[in-house]
């Protein structure tokens, strides 16, 4: 089983039980995670994930100008 890397409890899944793009949740700690690879198998944040889009600049350049 995979160890959650926020709170290192073992996820209730196995490796070959999910697909990419699944997200899976710590039972512990309530951390979502999202499959992004299965072999080897990879998973990432999900908040990361919406916190890398957030840095692009969107508008910042526009009202700088």
């Amino acid at each position: 089983m995979p160890i959650c890397p926020e709170c290192e409890s073992l996820l209730d899944f196995e490796a070959d039980e999910v697909e990419e793009g699944d997200v899976v949740v710590c039972d512990e700690c309530g951390t979502e995670f999202e499959v992004i690879t299965t072999e080897p198998l990879e998973i990432v944040k999900v908040d990361e994930e919406y916190d890398d889009e957030g840095d692009e600049p969107s508008g910042k350049e526009e009202e700088e100008e």
